[in-house]
């Protein structure tokens, strides 16, 4: 549960300071927010299935390791 955790974390904190680095160069909040999630718009679906893929794979595992870490506590 840490992993998601720091793992959420750190994205927020790059996506606070992606925004704010947009807002101090004078884009309004809606402009910095399109300019987070513009690279996702022009992914070919290769691209996203791998992106997907691998996120997938992040929380299988994590969840993994949760359920395995559960079962030797008992």
């Amino acid at each position: 549960m840490k992993i998601i955790g720091i793992s959420l974390l750190i994205v927020w904190c790059l996506l606070v300071f992606s925004l704010g680095i947009d807002m101090l160069q004078g884009f309004d909040v809606s402009q910095a927010l399109y300019n987070a999630v513009s690279p996702f718009q022009v992914m070919e679906v290769a691209e996203l299935f791998v992106l997907f893929l691998l996120i997938f794979l992040f929380f299988v595992e994590t969840a993994y390791l949760f359920i395995k870490k559960g079962n030797q506590s008992k």
